[in-house]
């Protein structure tokens, strides 16, 4: 088993003290940032978004995209295992959350409007994604 497939478990208060009051609210809360105003939105820098709550790989730049929605967008995750598909029936109305495969992160949704070639758009709020450059070692969340 890989290192990135190993879950990751913590208590509620160990995931306060590692994550920003904003971070916990969206990833452990299932809360949501306001459009427009996430760090990633509009950030092109080739490399991999991972999980601000575990570091797990989630998406590669090359598939990211500008949708015009007001939060990161992704016509495919980087490792399909790394993301798990809920049905939320949330706030009247039906949609598919997704989630960090490892830790259980809220990382926003996916909807079937993307672009080709998968036809999917994988909205992600910014506050749950971390980045690590592709010329770099170190990790920005």
């Amino acid at each position: 088993m890989s290192d990135d497939s190993k879950k990751v478990t913590k208590s509620e208060q160990e995931w306060r003290e590692q994550l920003s009051p904003e971070q916990y609210r969206i990833c452990r809360e299932k809360g949501t940032e306001r459009a427009f105003t996430g760090k990633y939105n509009k950030h092109y820098e080739a490399g991999t978004y991972t999980c601000a709550c575990c570091g797990a790989p989630l998406f590669e730049s090359d598939n990211k995209y500008d949708s015009g929605c007001g939060w990161p967008s992704f016509w495919q995750p980087g490792d399909p295992d790394m993301i798990d598909e809920h049905r939320d029936l949330s706030h009247g109305m039906v949609r598919t959350e997704v989630t960090c495969s490892r830790c259980d992160a809220h990382l926003g949704h996916v909807f079937p409007d993307g672009p080709k070639p998968t036809g999917i758009r994988y909205c992600i709020n910014s506050a749950s994604l971390g980045f690590k450059p592709e010329s770099d070692d170190t990790e920005e969340n």
